[in-house]
């Protein structure tokens, strides 16, 4: 008699298995889910894994792309869709406690915390990277705002879009310290009032 061992199932939804990451990597961060933590989780073995979706940081590296996608993206949508640089830092300070304490998900935002200590430094470019882009993206709006005269010429554009950030990044982090929705929206109306 063989004994069965455990490999990816015939009917193992890839799409599902990443979502479980996504939130184990949202959960713990990069560094402290293991290999067991994700097979565990997504109930297939190690090599079956490694077929589905390559090597843990491979596999990080998508989760934070879908993540992206089906839970963040609420700061490419403000920048998308408000008319001034002011509107979009308004929409995020409104909309961040909400999207930060959902229920059944994990507290805060993957893209801010999910590289804490980790010494790869792959998945530090990574998500620095990401978290820069949104700095950079939001700079150029308020730079085109000051062009169009909607700010004044001395505000500067790099400081008050990574200030922005900033405050988003500390709203996501007092999320995952427990901080409750109401509070975090009493922590965004401040630094709403900060902007020029």
């Amino acid at each position: 008699m063989t004994e069965a061992t455990r490999g990816r199932p015939r009917s193992f939804d890839r799409d599902a298995g990443l979502d479980k990451a996504i939130r184990l990597f949202w959960r713990h961060g990069y560094e402290a889910t293991s290999m067991r933590d994700l097979t565990t989780a997504l109930g297939i073995s190690a090599p079956s894994l490694y077929r589905a979706y390559g090597d843990k940081r491979t596999l990080f590296a998508e989760a934070v792309a879908a993540y992206d996608r089906v839970y963040g993206g609420f700061i490419d949508r403000a920048l998308a869709e408000e008319p001034t640089a002011r509107d979009v830092a308004f929409r995020l300070f409104a909309e961040a406690p909400a999207r930060y304490t959902q229920r059944d998900l994990p507290s805060g935002c993957l893209v801010v915390s999910g590289d804490a200590g980790t010494h790869d430094p792959e998945v530090g470019r990574l998500l620095s990277g990401l978290r820069n882009a949104k700095v950079d993206r939001l700079a150029a709006r308020i730079r085109a705002d000051i062009r169009a005269g909607t700010l004044d010429g001395d505000v500067d554009a790099r400081a008050l879009a990574r200030f922005t950030m900033g405050a988003l990044t500390g709203l996501a982090e007092a999320a995952r310290d427990g901080a409750g929705r109401a509070e975090l929206r009493r922590v965004g109306e401040v630094a709403a009032r900060a902007w020029p």
